[in-house]
């Protein structure tokens, strides 16, 4: 990992820099500062980007709770969640000492310490909600800092051009009773866009072609399991493990790996999301015939061995992908190369491929994702400079995040929340392919505090990565070396392919991906009948299950939600 900083030392400088600022003059820094954080010895006169980016004169220590992914092997020995070079990178820069509270495994069991540290009012400093209802929670209770005034002092002027994109959505999800609350996640709309990754290696020895279909896609799954292509233990189709989930949902709109998102698009159906019928009329998905469908689809695929017969109870569902043992799994485009970068390790020449799933007329449904999922949450508790050290954290992610050996995970970086311009990585995959084909040069995405962050990085990097200009790499086309360049690589131009070069037929999004006041009340309970009743059903239950399982939630409060989701809808038409 490169790190250069910038000492500031000099009064009359400072003295420049703040003149300079107080007065309206917003020019970013040159080329040479711009990924050098500023020192000082004191931080309340500065503003603008050298605020964004200061040096505390004395260690400031933030204390966080943290998801860790307890499959991954990425830290070097003797390193951990509190000693890393993310957090090293934090204390040299910075002068933040990152101090891990508690750590739990991502998912239900993270989700869980999170709901629990709220209910007892005994939040830590900083840490990372899984969707906005924690956030909602923490807010009423009166658990979070106001970080309304000290975001807009403190922000980096990248992060607030990448928040002013979203038009104020962003703004208003990271929002309680009219004060920011939280820093907002923000990601590319593609993360919300679900494909299938298959071995086209094995559909190659097998002599199939890529298939389409949800048909194509059973007679595929069957020929690798019935021609063990990777022994006895070949798995068709991953599913969810027991800390994931079938489908996105309008709380958890995007990053379902292993989920079945694609199969349920492909029949039109929608669960999880509150969608308008066509005549404005609201209702869940989950409730809708075609979802019904799907589940006796998929129920047919686990009852003849084509899912993974460990579906639901794996502890991590990446298991059977990156050992290598699966031919095909569901997931937003970085799960191939960064979710699935031990399968490469095992087999470089795993030929990972991404193509959309198809309706049997030919169209390609997507659900869409909302702005983002996740929220960073500062207790009321922490001290001014803590508060300030969260926002820096974030401002260093996001503009620094290129020149981070990934080869550890990123999700070491504490208090990880993405920030990025909703197309980006259509953006990348385009211009990436101009800088392979001599079109351009990685000079010309040279542009300090850029919107599109990694573009500049990525530019100078792909002809290392990429020995082909061809419309679809394979994974011979790339260079292995370093691990962190190809899984990056590999992901913008195999596993976002489909989405960058391929316009969805349909694209359906949620009427709402926030809860209403009775939902805050209810849902819970409606979300675990849920989530277990499509479970068991695909594990075998009866289809009649379902129908026992729509009276139920109606019956339990599904109906009032509708109505007051259905008076929103109205309201804000």
């Amino acid at each position: 990992m490169k790190r250069r900083i910038l000492a500031i030392v000099l009064i009359g400088v400072l003295a420049i820099v703040a003149v300079a600022c107080s007065s309206g003059d917003t020019t970013e820094p040159s080329s040479d500062e711009s990924n050098n954080p500023a020192t000082t010895d004191t931080t309340s006169e500065l503003t603008g980007d050298a605020a964004a980016f200061q040096k505390f004169p004395e260690p400031v220590d933030v204390h966080i709770g943290m998801s860790v992914d307890p499959t991954d092997k990425t830290l070097p020995s003797g390193d951990s969640a509190e000693n890393n070079q993310y957090t090293r990178y934090l204390k040299d820069n910075y002068n933040i000492n990152v101090i891990v509270d508690w750590t739990a495994a991502q998912g239900n069991n993270y989700n869980q310490k999170v709901s629990l540290a709220i209910a007892s009012g005994n939040l830590p400093d900083g840490l990372i909600a899984n969707d906005r209802t924690y956030m909602v929670k923490a807010a009423k209770s009166g658990l979070l800092y106001d970080i309304t005034e000290l975001f807009d002092k403190t922000a980096s002027s990248q992060v607030k051009e990448i928040m002013d994109s979203t038009d104020g959505r962003a703004m208003e999800n990271a929002s309680y009773d009219g004060k920011m609350v939280s820093l907002p996640n923000i990601t590319v709309d593609t993360d919300g866009v679900h494909v299938m990754l298959i071995r086209k290696d094995w559909l190659d020895k097998l002599n199939l072609p890529v298939p389409k279909t949800l048909s194509d896609i059973e007679k595929t799954a069957r020929a690798f399991v019935d021609n063990k292509m990777a022994g006895d233990n070949t798995i068709g189709i991953v599913g969810p493990d027991k800390n994931s989930y079938p489908y996105c949902t309008f709380l958890m709109s995007s990053n379902n790996a292993h989920g079945f998102d694609p199969v349920f698009q492909a029949m039109d159906a929608y669960p999880g999301y509150w969608v308008d019928d066509g005549t404005g009329k609201v209702t869940y998905g989950t409730l809708s015939p075609n979802t019904k469908k799907t589940l006796e689809i998929l129920a047919k695929w686990y009852k003849e061995g084509l899912i993974d017969p460990e579906m639901g109870t794996r502890d991590s569902s990446a298991e059977p992908v990156n050992a290598n043992q699966a031919g095909i799994f569901f997931g937003p485009w970085w799960s191939l190369g960064y979710g699935n970068g031990d399968s490469f390790k095992n087999d470089p020449n795993a030929n990972w491929q991404a193509y959309p799933v198809y309706t049997d007329d030919g169209k390609w449904n997507v659900h869409m994702k909302t702005v983002g999922t996740t929220y960073t949450l500062i207790s009321k508790d922490a001290s001014e400079d803590v508060a300030k050290a969260i926002i820096i954290m974030n401002n260093a992610l996001v503009r620094d995040e290129a020149t981070f050996d990934t080869s550890v995970a990123i999700g070491w970086y504490p208090l990880r929340n993405v920030m990025a311009a909703a197309d980006e990585c259509e953006y990348e995959y385009k211009e990436l392919y101009k800088v392979l084909r001599g079109e351009t040069q990685p000079e010309d995405y040279n542009k300090p505090n850029s919107l599109y962050k990694l573009m500049y990085a990525d530019a100078k990097i792909v002809k290392d990565v990429v020995k082909s200009t061809n419309d679809e790499l394979n994974v011979q086309d790339f260079d292995q070396t370093n691990t962190g360049n190809f899984q990056r690589m590999y992901a913008i131009l195999v596993g976002d392919r489909p989405y960058a070069t391929v316009t969805p037929d349909k694209k359906v999004y949620s009427v709402t991906y926030n809860q209403t006041d009775i939902m805050e009340r209810k849902w819970a309970n409606l979300k675990k009948l849920e989530d277990e009743t499509i479970l068991k059903i695909i594990l075998g239950e009866p289809s009649s299950t379902f129908d026992d399982f729509v009276q139920k939630w109606k019956a339990q409060g599904g109906d009032e939600i509708t109505a007051e989701v259905q008076a929103e809808y109205d309201k804000n038409k």
